[in-house]
């Protein structure tokens, strides 16, 4: 009897230390996707808002910062579809109302879990950037020249908030080398960081509280780069300006990363 209950007892501990060691592989074998890091961080209790306005000006086009600006609009997408909401896409130049539409819709994942709705995430990008892609070149030809009026996208962007109501959290990208020349004008001398953050106090933008806002491309125009002390001015000035509204993030830079 003693002898069958040392076998089963170490049958017992062999089992154990087998299941455990599995337990340890699979812990150790699990990794995270960045599609679970995005859902990890969605709202839980609103929708997505995304706003992405494209400088169409002169100073910054060309085919290098065209593809800067669509692979940033494709994490944006991404980001977009993983949390639920509503997309929109819009080229910009001289005014408020010199806009051109580029996408306008609502993004959604249908599945009965998380795994099942980030499976379909690859192919609503790429059917939303294809109609992006080709809708891109055009939308930037049909605007009016004359200069970028940059500041004028945040009152865009809040009625844009204002009309898809409470249920929504506000995320803008405006994706702009920066130089604003019409209004306020960010282009003739370069402003050190003290100048650029009083100037943005004097800029009229609405309150956007809870809002996500990221200025990227500062700097990024045709030909040599911007002189560092110039773009020091810009991002003094996109983030004193965000902070003007209220916003939660505000996030003003040269180089978009994703995540942001």
């Amino acid at each position: 009897m003693t002898t069958f209950t040392v076998l089963r007892t170490g049958a017992a501990v062999c089992a154990l230390s087998a299941a455990l060691a599995l337990t340890a592989c699979s812990s150790l074998n699990t990794t995270t996707t960045p599609d679970q890091t995005i859902l990890a961080a969605c709202a839980p209790d609103k929708q997505v808002a995304a706003d992405v306005d494209i400088d169409g000006s002169g100073s910054s086009s060309g085919d290098t910062i065209a593809t800067e600006r669509l692979a940033i609009t494709a994490d944006v997408v991404r980001r977009t579809a993983i949390c639920g909401g509503h997309l929109l896409v819009r080229a910009f130049s001289a005014s408020s109302g010199a806009t051109v539409t580029i996408y306008d819709g609502d993004l959604s994942l249908p599945g009965a879990t998380d795994n099942a709705r980030l499976r379909r995430v690859d192919g609503l990008v790429e059917k939303v950037m294809a109609e992006v892609t080709a809708k891109y070149g055009d939308a930037i030809a049909a605007l009016s020249g004359g200069g970028s009026d940059i500041t004028s996208v945040y009152r865009l962007a809040g009625e844009y908030a204002a009309q898809l109501g409470t249920g929504y959290v506000l995320h803008l990208y405006v994706l702009t080398d920066g130089l604003n020349n019409i209004g306020t004008d960010l282009t003739s001398q370069a402003l050190a960081p003290e100048q650029a953050t009083d100037l943005a106090s004097t800029v009229n933008v609405p309150a956007l509280p809870g809002a996500s806002i990221t200025v990227a491309g500062l700097g990024r125009i045709n030909g040599d780069p911007a002189p560092s002390a110039l773009v020091e001015g810009l991002v003094a000035f996109y983030n004193a300006l965000c902070v003007k509204t209220g916003a939660e993030t505000c996030v003003s830079v040269t180089d978009y990363t994703a995540g942001r």
